[in-house]
């Protein structure tokens, strides 16, 4: 487990204490804590702590059968030296991040996502599946993992094909009781997952409310709906199939959690924000297909600004 955070750090345990052999990626307090006293869960699937190995870096670690890389995807740069020597290899790449994957565009890499095509060099769709993820967690503390808000987790093939892999690694995920599903239309998936992420997350970073509060209110829902039909027309200049009923998605997503965005999380710790990889990559996307985008373009350079001003 790449990156185990929030995220990481819940399916990491899960899957330990289902019996899968885990190692999870972390550093600081947080790698302390679990390589002292494991990973404590308070969860949907009930409270319970698991042990697991734990590393800084992947390179201590021999051998690995399966990366599942849950650190936020502009943190790239700090990973990359480390998976680099799993190319080429037999082990299976998953990513289950925000924003878009590297292997969405590989023809001409967005420079919002894998400036020069780096991790497209290193990693071709042999070794790749896309994952999405439909849960929320938090640190509550070091070592503590606090999730809410669903346990889908989908997987598939970049090219849309089924696979044995793909069905192993979904049912891996269901016996540790995490709803996980094989599907065939992976990258339409990770768009609509990424229009979801666009729309709320830097509204939320300029605003510091939580989702429901951006929702209620009728000037933020405005812009959040606009910036999800902007998402879903590049979607659709890009030849993915995406969902277009932005009342439908404003329903859906008012029935999640009230929860603050991972975005606004890191504003408030004063941590870097996922938004090239997320806004960014629609601004990108949508200037190669001719879409007009003016709300994404405003959002995206005042959520840069806040974040140069941190």
């Amino acid at each position: 487990m790449v990156g185990a955070g929030a995220i990481g750090g819940f399916i990491a345990a899960a899957l330990a204490r289902s019996g899968v052999a885990v190692t999870a990626i972390a550093r600081g307090p947080h790698l302390e804590a679990i390589a002292r006293d494991g990973i404590e869960v308070e969860s949907e699937i009930g409270p319970f702590v698991a042990r697991v190995e734990a590393a800084a870096d992947l390179r201590d670690v021999a051998p690995v059968d399966v990366a599942l890389l849950t650190f936020k995807a502009h943190q790239w740069p700090g990973f990359i030296e480390q998976l680099a020597p799993l190319s080429g290899t037999a082990a299976t790449i998953v990513t289950l991040q925000n924003g878009l994957p590297f292997w969405f565009a590989r023809e001409k890499p967005l420079a919002s996502v894998d400036p020069g095509g780096r991790i497209a060099a290193l990693f071709g769709d042999d070794q790749i599946v896309g994952g999405v993820v439909h849960s929320s967690s938090n640190i509550g503390r070091p070592g503590l993992v606090r999730q809410s808000g669903g346990l889908r987790f989908l997987f598939g093939e970049p090219g849309g094909a089924p696979s044995p892999r793909v069905d192993r690694l979904a049912a891996t995920f269901c016996d540790a009781g995490l709803a996980g599903e094989a599907r065939t239309d992976i990258r339409a998936k990770v768009w609509n997952k990424l229009t979801n992420n666009a729309g709320l997350n830097p509204v939320s970073a300029l605003s510091r409310a939580t989702v429901h509060t951006l929702l209620r209110d009728p000037g933020t829902r405005g812009v959040v709906a606009e910036l999800f039909r902007e998402a879903t027309q590049t979607g659709r200049a890009c030849g993915t199939a995406v969902d277009g009923d932005v009342e439908e998605r404003l329903r859906t997503v008012g029935r999640l959690a009230d929860v603050k965005t991972s975005m606004l999380q890191d504003v408030e710790a004063q941590r870097p924000l996922e938004l090239d990889p997320i806004l960014g990559a629609v601004v990108e996307l949508a200037e190669r297909s001719g879409v007009d985008v003016p709300i994404s373009h405003a959002i995206y350079a005042l959520t840069s600004l806040l974040e140069r001003q941190a």
